[in-house]
């Protein structure tokens, strides 16, 4: 290896400690990569954002963009109360449900099918009484298998169809990754629905309560014991019905001191901050009962800024959200303190801690008071969806008719090849502004800036493996190590070592890294490169092990009351499968 190959080896390898790590968000991680590479000359200053203006990177906030013109003019609402009456029987909830996201995200942003979709899935498993745990991971999984099935499916489907532009001259086509995609999509929903909803613990289908919304842990909640309460002096256990109900005091503060673990016996003062963790449901009886005052985040200017109807709604922070890693400070800054935080629930990991010192996380389920009239436009500006049972706007049929048909007919322009995807899905979004489909001042809204910025950065740092040798050497390491076994091993190899990438890091990222390496292999091997791009491609949408593989797993884990270890009960079984029929599928669809 020569210096360069050291160096960028490095770089990687970094990178992908950075990636797993979490500490840092994907995007940043992936412009030091880059900052990284231009320090070091394997990376031209010049070309260091050239990930920008890459077919890729436009594609994916293109589609992104159309995906929410699509919500907009009530195109999926309709679908979903077409389906709402078959919800009656669990195999069939989960079957229809399933279907509909998994076909919804193969033509639109596969997190965005399951955000449209999630507040009908909490919704009906309340109307039937039923876990949201048996609905939720299912919904995810199929947003995940629903993406492999065309190009514009997942950001790394856009990315192998650009890398075969390349590399051959030509693009993978919007539905030459239908045949292999479908398949595994059709085996993967019937897997879902006759037995992989049974691997779900049988914990997680039990917790559930028709007064609820959803079933998660409870939340984290404050109440102050004011002046004058009767509380005053005396034991925790004499609060009025606290032993009827099933909240626990886990911690007492000061407005300015320390959360301290609550002792047998200890006595109460008047500015006590008693952390509870309950269903909110309970709480205002437990304050009306005992002289007790909510606490939030709300300041001065939140009373000014809120005079009226004032509703609580609650919201799961996606992963990339401007909240994540911050605390109610940011959110309050975000908000212009209009929004106050009353509770957070999060799974896997106890809360004890003082709500105003808690750094949020992505998944994390917060209880949010503002004005009736805005905080449902807050929730999106910060990064947060609705996790609340909706009336569904079906929109004006005229509008749903020519949203459809701009889409179809931008679709049929880039499988006919008359303009490049890229172009023609820029064009859709300007006739979908000019028809007022879509607000001019919500163009932007939709994008994952994070996503965006991770391809744009680590576009130049793949490039620069493949210019610096790396990618070839790795190659010919790999077939030597793998020298007379048969071809097909070697795609099994391909796919199940994208697989286990795309469980730890983000899938884009992972496309990103294995699709020169599979090219450099299939180049060594002297076949055809296209079956590896298809292993790659396969491989990056099977993030079903972990919830921190991909978005659409995070979402649904506080909602769904799942801790990390749930998923690959299902998850393992389902990526095997994928494995034994993704392979003999790529290789009759693309021979070598």
């Amino acid at each position: 290896m020569n210096t360069d190959q050291w160096l960028i080896t490095a770089v990687l390898m970094l990178t992908l400690l950075l990636f797993v790590w979490g500490k840092y968000r994907h995007d940043v991680v992936a412009v030091m990569a880059l900052g990284l590479c231009v320090l070091a000359g394997l990376v031209a200053a010049e070309d260091a954002f050239a990930g920008f203006s890459h077919p890729a990177v436009v594609t994916v906030a293109a589609v992104l963009v159309i995906s929410d013109a699509l919500r907009r003019s009530g195109v999926v609402d309709m679908i979903v109360q077409k389906i709402l009456p078959y919800t009656e029987n669990p195999l069939s909830h989960i079957l229809i449900m399933t279907t509909v996201v998994t076909v919804a995200s193969a033509f639109m942003n596969n997190v965005g099918a399951l955000a449209l979709m999630l507040p009908v899935a909490l919704a009906t498993c309340s109307k039937h009484q039923r876990s949201p745990a048996l609905i939720l991971m299912p919904l995810a999984f199929g947003s995940i298998l629903g993406g492999m099935t065309t190009a514009i499916g997942t950001p790394p489907n856009i990315i192998i169809a650009m890398m075969r532009a390349e590399v051959s001259g030509e693009s993978f086509n919007m539905f030459d990754f239908s045949p292999v995609g479908v398949s595994i999509a059709i085996m993967g929903v019937l897997f879902i629905t006759l037995l992989g909803w049974r691997l779900i613990p049988a914990a997680r289908l039990k917790s559930s309560s028709p007064e609820q919304l959803f079933a998660i842990g409870e939340y984290l909640t404050e109440v102050i014991v004011t002046k004058g309460s009767a509380l005053e002096g005396r034991p925790v256990e004499d609060i009025d019905g606290l032993d009827e109900s099933s909240i626990e005091v886990v911690g007492v503060a000061h407005r300015h001191g320390k959360t301290l673990s609550m002792r047998p016996g200890q006595l109460l003062n008047a500015g006590d901050i008693l952390i509870l963790q309950a269903d909110p449901s309970q709480v205002q009886p437990l304050i009306d009962k005992n002289d007790l005052e909510l606490v939030t985040s709300a300041d001065k200017k939140f009373t000014e800024l809120t005079q009226g109807d004032l509703t609580l709604v609650e919201g799961v922070i996606k992963k990339g959200s401007v909240l994540e890693g911050r605390d109610v400070s940011l959110l309050r800054r975000l908000s212009g303190s209009s929004v106050a935080l009353v509770g957070l629930a999060r799974e896997g990991q106890q809360v004890r801690r003082r709500l105003r010192r808690e750094q949020f996380k992505a998944g994390d389920i917060l209880l949010l008071q503002g004005a009736a009239d805005g905080v449902d436009e807050q929730l999106s500006e910060l990064g947060m969806l609705p996790l609340a049972e909706r009336n569904l706007n079906l929109g004006q049929p005229k509008k749903i008719a020519i949203a459809l048909a701009i889409f179809a007919i931008a679709i049929a322009l880039g499988v006919a090849k008359v303009l490049p995807l890229a172009i023609v899905f820029c064009l859709a979004v300007v006739i979908y502004l000019l028809l007022d489909i879509l607000p001019v001042r919500n163009l932007y809204d939709a994008i994952d800036w994070p996503v965006i910025i991770l391809l744009s950065a680590m576009i130049p740092v793949g490039s620069a493996l493949q210019s610096t040798g790396l990618t070839q050497l790795l190659a010919t390491q790999l077939l030597a190590l793998t020298e007379g076994i048969p071809v097909y091993l070697v795609i099994g190899l391909v796919l199940v070592v994208t697989m286990f990438l795309s469980d730890i890091i983000n899938n884009a990222a992972t496309a990103v890294i294995m699709a020169p390496l599979a090219y450099g292999i299939a180049l060594g091997l002297g076949v055809s490169p296209d079956p590896f791009f298809m292993a790659v491609a396969v491989g990056a949408s099977c993030a079903f092990l972990t919830p921190i593989g991909h978005q659409s797993n995070t979402l649904v884990m506080g909602p769904g009351g799942y801790a990390f270890g749930d998923y690959w009960r299902m998850g393992l079984p389902l990526e095997i499968m994928i494995v034994l029929l993704g392979v003999p599928l790529i290789l009759l669809v693309w021979p070598l």
